[in-house]
C-alpha cells in the first residue's frame, strides 16, 4: 500500500511561502519536504540566539554548521526515543520521563539514567526532567569520573611530578631515536650501509659556506649522531647539534632517574625507559570525555534538549515564522540597538564589518555597524534602519544596544551602508538638499567675507605700525589712491542687474502663470510642482524599499539562505520604532527658552496677501 504524503500548511510572508510546522508529524514529515521550499539549508552554530549545547548535539559533524539533513536527523533520532513524539511541539522545558522508550539497549540506559536521576532529584515517573537537571547531572557525572581517573594517575607517576614532563621529552624524541637505532641496525646487517645512511662529505662542503644556525632544518635532519653497527647512542659527546640540548635534557631527566649515571643509550635502554612511562602514557589516554559519557545520561540530556528545541529551530529554519509572524525574536536577532530616537529591532552579530558590509550591502538596507563594549567585553553589531531618516546618522554616534539578556552595552557607530530607510526621507530629501546647499553657500560667503575684514584690519594695523616707526624720517608724498575705474564698476554693476532681472522675470512668471489659474487650481499646481521636485525621488525610494531583502544580512553571517526573503515598506517599519510619547501623557506647549518667533514671515504673507488683491481688482475687473 502506497504511503500518503503529509499534507503541508504554508503562509504567505516575506513575499514567498513558507511551511508551517505545527503538530509532530509536520516535524516528522520535514526530511520529505522539498529542500527548495526551505527558507535556509544552514545555519553557523555560533553568532545566533540559540543553545549552542543543543546546536552542538544536532550539528553531529563539529564543522561549526548546522545543514539540513542533521537537522532530519535530530528530529529522527528523537522520535525513536519518545513513546509519543506529541511532546516535541508542547513548549515543555525538558522530556516526560514516561515518554522515554525503554524497549531496545539504548533506550534502556536513557530510562534508567532517567529513573536514577529522578531519584536523586525527589521526582516521580511522571514528571518532566527539565534540561538544567540533566545538564548538571551530566556534567556532574563527567566531574565524578575524571576525579576517578586523577587518582588512578597517582599510581602511574614513575618519577612523580616529574612524570609528565619526561613523557613529554620521551615522546618528542622517539621518531628520531628510533630513526638511529634502524640505521645502526641497517649498519650491523651489512657494512656498506654506514657511509649511505651518514651525512655524505658533499652535503657538508654544500653547507660549509653558508652562516651556520645550530638549529637549522638542514642540520636537524641529520641522524642524532654517527652511524655504527655498535648501535650506541652518545648523549653528550657527538651529539647532532640541533638536538645536543635535548637530549642533555633527556640524561638529567629520565635517563639518570630511571637508568642511572649512563652517557650512552642503546635501542634495549630506550625501549626500557619506555616501557616504565608505559603506565602514565596509558592512564593519559584513558582520560574520560565529558561529552562521550556510556551510561545514558549524556543522551538523556540531549534527547531533553531535542524535545525543548527542535521544533522552535525547525521554525526558524525551514521557515522564519518567529520573525515574520512577529511573536517572538528570531535566531538570528541578537537584541535591540536604541540609537536616535529609535529602537531597532533587527540586529546581528558580525566578527568583521567590513567583510559582513561587502555581502549584506545588497540587502538595500540602511545598515548601522556598531562596536559595542561592556566592561571588558566586546561585540559588534549590524542594526537595520527601516523607518525614519538618516539625517542625524553619523560615525562616532553613541547609543546603547541591550543583548537577549537584557544586558545593557554602550554602542558607537563604526561604519554606516546608506540606502533609502522611508518614502517620507525621499519625499523631503530635495528640500533638505537644497537647504544644506544654500546654507553652506552663505556659510562660505560669509566666512569669506570675515576674512577679508579681518585681513583689511590687519593690513591697517601693519600699515599703521608702519606709519608710526617712520615718524621721525624725512616725509615722502603719500601716493595717491588710484583712480576710480567706472567702467570697471559699471560692469559690475551692469552684472549684478542682469542676474536680479533674471531671478524677477523668473519669479514674476511664475506668479503671473500661477494666479492666472482659477482659485482652486493652485493648490493643484503646487502640489503638481512638489511632485515634480520630490517624484523622482519617492519612485527611486519605492523601489529600493520594495526589493529590501533579508538574505544578504544573514549570508554574510555565515547563512545558506534559500529564498528571497522580502522585507516590505510596512513590515519594515515594525522592525524599527519611532519615539512617541505615551498615549494618556499631559503635554505642555510652553517653552520657556524657545527663540522669539521672527516678524518678517508674517509681513512677506501680509504683503503676499495684499499683491495677490490688487492683482485681481486689477485684472479681474
Amino acid at each position: 500500500m502506497a504511503e500518503v504524503p503529509h499534507t503541508w500548511r504554508f503562509f504567505r510572508a516575506g513575499g514567498f511561502d513558507q511551511v508551517r510546522i505545527d503538530t509532530a508529524q509536520d516535524l516528522q514529515a520535514l526530511a520529505q519536504l522539498d529542500q527548495k521550499l526551505w527558507v535556509a539549508l544552514s545555519c553557523p552554530v555560533k553568532g545566533i540566539e540559540f543553545d549552542a549545547r543543543s546546536l552542538q548535539f544536532i550539528d553531529s559533524d563539529n564543522d561549526g554548521q548546522v545543514r539540513v539533513p542533521e537537522l532530519n536527523a535530530a528530529i529522527a533520532w528523537a522520535f525513536e526515543r519518545l513513546l509519543q513524539p506529541e511532546v516535541l511541539v508542547q513548549s515543555l522545558s525538558g522530556v516526560p520521563i514516561s515518554q522515554i522508550r525503554s524497549d531496545d539497549a539504548p533506550g534502556q540506559l536513557i530510562k534508567t539514567a532517567a529513573l536514577a536521576l529522578a531519584a536523586e532529584l525527589g521526582k516521580t515517573e511522571t514528571d518532566v526532567l527539565t534540561v538544567d537537571e540533566t545538564s548538571a547531572a551530566q556534567a556532574g557525572h563527567a566531574a565524578r569520573a575524571l576525579a576517578a581517573w586523577e587518582a588512578a594517575g597517582a599510581h602511574a607517576l614513575p618519577l612523580g611530578d616529574a612524570t609528565a614532563a619526561a613523557h613529554a621529552l620521551v615522546t618528542e624524541l622517539n621518531a628520531k631515536v628510533q630513526d638511529f637505532f634502524t640505521r645502526c641496525q641497517l649498519a650491523a646487517f651489512d657494512a656498506r650501509a654506514v657511509a649511505a645512511l651518514n651525512v655524505s662529505e658533499d652535503a657538508l662542503k654544500a653547507m660549509a659556506p653558508a652562516a651556520l644556525q645550530a638549529n637549522a632544518q638542514a642540520i636537524a635532519d641529520m641522524p642524532l649522531a654517527q652511524v655504527s653497527a655498535a648501535g650506541v647512542l652518545p648523549l653528550t659527546v657527538g651529539v647532532n647539534p640541533a638536538w645536543c640540548a635535548r637530549l642533555a635534557s633527556l640524561q638529567a631527566t629520565v635517563v639518570r632517574p630511571l637508568l642511572g649515571e649512563v652517557n650512552t643509550l642503546n635501542a634495549a635502554d630506550w625501549q626500557a625507559i619506555t616501557d616504565k612511562l608505559a603506565p602514565y602514557a596509558a592512564w593519559l589516554a584513558a582520560k574520560p570525555d565529558p561529552l562521550a559519557e556510556g551510561d545514558g545520561l549524556r543522551d538523556l540530556e540531549k534527547l531533553a534538549r531535542f524535545v525543548r528545541d527542535l521544533q522552535q529551530l525547525a521554525n526558524n529554519f525551514a521557515s522564519f515564522k518567529d520573525f515574520y509572524t512577529r511573536q517572538g525574536k528570531a535566531t538570528f536577532q541578537v537584541g535591540t540597538l536604541y540609537l536616535d530616537g529609535r529602537s531597532c529591532e533587527l540586529c546581528v552579530a558580525v566578527n568583521d564589518a567590513a567583510k559582513h558590509a561587502a555581502m549584506a550591502g545588497l540587502s538595500r538596507m540602511c545598515l548601522v555597524y556598531c562596536d559595542c563594549v561592556r566592561g571588558a567585553e566586546k561585540l559588534s553589531v549590524a542594526a537595520a534602519f527601516t523607518d525614519g531618516d538618516s539625517d542625524q546618522l553619523m560615525v562616532g554616534r553613541n547609543g546603547v544596544f541591550y543583548d537577549r539578556q537584557g544586558r545593557d552595552w554602550q554602542a558607537t557607530i563604526s561604519k554606516i551602508i546608506d540606502n533609502p530607510i522611508s518614502l517620507r526621507q525621499a519625499f523631503w530629501a530635495p528640500y533638505k538638499n537644497l537647504v544644506r546647499m544654500v546654507g553652506a553657500q552663505f556659510q562660505k560667503m560669509a566666512a569669506s567675507k570675515a576674512k577679508e575684514a579681518d585681513d583689511k584690519l590687519v593690513s591697517t594695523a601693519l600699515d599703521a605700525s608702519k606709519k608710526g616707526a617712520a615718524g621721525t624720517a624725512a616725509k615722502t608724498p603719500a601716493a595717491s589712491p588710484a583712480p576710480f575705474d567706472v567702467g570697471k564698476f559699471a560692469g559690475i554693476f551692469a552684472a549684478i542687474g542682469l542676474a536680479v532681472g533674471a531671478i524677477g522675470t523668473m519669479a514674476a512668471s511664475l506668479v503671473g502663470g500661477l494666479f492666472a489659474l482659477l482659485w482652486w487650481q493652485i493648490p493643484l499646481a503646487l502640489l503638481g510642482l512638489m511632485l515634480l521636485i520630490s517624484g523622482p525621488s519617492v519612485l527611486l525610494a519605492w523601489f529600493k524599499l520594495r526589493s529590501r531583502n533579508l538574505g544578504p544580512i544573514l549570508d554574510a553571517n555565515g547563512w545558506a539562505i534559500n529564498a528571497r526573503a522580502r522585507i516590505n515598506i510596512p513590515f519594515g517599519r515594525s522592525l524599527t520604532q519611532l519615539a512617541q510619547l505615551p498615549a494618556n501623557a499631559e503635554r505642555s506647549m510652553v517653552d520657556p527658552y524657545a527663540e522669539k518667533p521672527a516678524q518678517w514671515p508674517y509681513v512677506v504673507v501680509v504683503l503676499g496677501v495684499l499683491a495677490t488683491v490688487v492683482w485681481f481688482l486689477r485684472f479681474k475687473t
